[in-house]
């Protein structure tokens, strides 16, 4: 059976698999993954909103040189905070939680406009049925890639002021092309109850893909106005997300 969830959004649907529908007691630890072509400091202000509710929050500054490392920087962060995690991926970030959450602390992941592969699975080549409305990606002579500042505003954050959007390109993290094509080998969403928040603006990624992976894992789903920043532009309505999570309302 199926119920709505409302959160400052609008609501798609939920899955039903994985049992009650509030946790015996909330978490209180969440970790926050950002994805390629960005930083950390964009999980500001969801950051913000969660330690006001009195959430302990850890923010990965992962290195993105591959995806074994990210993973490293992810489980290190989840071990340092010392009980139950929520574990959310922005982006890319979403491959690295697919990974990283298979560890008993995690008991929630959230995908924000992430990527959520399947085991043994090349997200690059199921992706390519659901090209991106941009891509304007620049690729160094080492194998990094970034976006291109000119487009970044467009392309990445589009509801934000362009002068946020412009120190975001210029702080942005090269992201390995490997990292970008590597394959997990177990999938965390078929063990953990997830939660998504799909961004109905976004050009990264396309929204019907971000449907799909949702659908497929069974998360409880949103659908946010919003660009592929949509954690930076709509805070509250992630930030929510996350807090629902935190309590296991309306778990697969």
């Amino acid at each position: 059976m199926k119920r709505v969830l409302s959160v400052a959004a609008i609501v798609v649907g939920l899955g039903s698999s994985f049992g009650v529908a509030h946790a015996a007691q909330p978490i209180k630890n969440v970790v926050l993954v950002h994805g390629a072509f960005a930083d950390g400091s964009g999980w500001r202000a969801v950051s913000d909103i969660l330690s006001r509710d009195g959430y302990r929050v850890t923010v990965v500054q992962e290195p993105e040189t591959s995806l074994e490392d990210d993973v490293a920087a992810t489980q290190r962060a989840i071990k340092q905070a010392g009980g139950p995690v929520v574990l959310v991926g922005h982006s890319y970030g979403g491959i690295v939680i697919t990974q990283a959450g298979n560890v008993p602390e995690v008991q929630a992941l959230v995908y924000v406009a992430a990527l959520a592969p399947d085991a043994n699975e090349n997200i690059v080549e199921v992706r390519s049925k659901f090209p991106p409305a941009t891509n304007n990606v620049v690729k160094s002579t080492d194998g990094f890639l970034t976006l291109n500042q000119e487009t970044f505003h467009h392309d990445f954050a589009a509801d934000l002021p362009k002068a946020d959007a412009d120190f975001m390109a210029r702080s942005q993290v090269p992201v390995s092309e490997k990292a970008l094509g590597a394959i997990v080998k177990d999938a965390a969403w078929k063990s953990k109850p997830s939660w998504y928040a799909v961004a109905t603006e976004d050009k990264k990624i396309d929204p019907d893909f971000e449907r799909f992976m949702a659908k497929r894992a069974g998360s409880v789903t949103i659908e946010v106005k919003g660009s592929h920043a949509v954690y930076v532009s709509q805070p509250k309505a992630i930030a929510d997300l996350i807090e629902k999570a935190a309590a296991g309302e309306n778990t697969k």
